[in-house]
């Protein structure tokens, strides 16, 4: 009976980490179908007899992002949504551009690990570990260097140059989604209401109330 219960658990748990990540692939391909009314977990594939190269092909990394913003940075996403055949494959992929001293806020990936990669310049990047520890790693990247965070840990990274800095970000899911923690909490539609948030940051409410207006 012992042995039954053990395969049973094994089952139960190699069956949960199956589901964790993106669908598998049963066929060659399965170029999305951003048109097709049905809804599922993912996107709808396109008949493989109307599927194209260009369902393949995506153009544009070449071209710097506009980084003129309030937090010097912009990030050129390059996932299903952007290049359909990426659909049930389990990758995407960004560019992210740092103006000098420009920052990629604190964030997460819900759906994804990230691996980066710098290009040009020198970055500062770090992640938190989950309560209670929430320990932060950090290092200072150079050319060439790659470093990678978890899946859904809280992270960042801040261009520590004169110059402008660029990256390559491969993430681990076809919509590996973003949650920037300073929009969710602070830019919430309708907002988190103020008596919450002071009590959360351990501020007065005003100081709440000034910092929503910013978003």
């Amino acid at each position: 009976m012992a042995s039954y219960l053990l395969l049973f658990g094994l089952l139960l748990a190699t069956s949960s980490l199956a589901l964790a990540s993106d669908p598998s692939p049963l066929q060659d391909f399965c170029v999305a179908d951003p048109d097709s009314k049905v809804l599922v977990n993912g996107v709808v594939c396109k008949d493989p007899q109307r599927v194209k190269a260009d369902d393949f092909l995506f153009r544009g990394l070449q071209r710097m992002g506009n980084t003129s913003n309030d937090v010097g940075s912009n990030v050129t996403a390059v996932t299903v949504a952007e290049l359909p055949g990426l659909n049930t494959l389990g990758i995407s992929l960004a560019r992210i551009d740092f103006a000098p001293w420009g920052i990629n806020p604190p964030h997460t990936h819900p759906r994804a690990t990230e691996i980066l990669t710098v290009i040009e310049g020198s970055l500062l990047v770090g992640f938190v570990t989950s309560n209670p520890e929430n320990r932060l790693f950090t290092k200072v990247l150079q050319k060439g260097d790659v470093f990678v965070f978890p899946q859904g840990l809280i992270h960042f990274q801040k261009n520590v140059g004169n110059g402008y800095s660029l990256a390559i970000a491969g993430l681990s899911s076809q919509n590996p989604g973003v949650i920037t923690i300073a929009n969710a909490v602070f830019g919430s539609n309708p907002d988190i209401t103020g008596d919450i948030l002071a009590k959360a940051f351990q501020v007065d409410e005003k100081i709440v109330y000034q910092i929503q207006s910013k978003f």
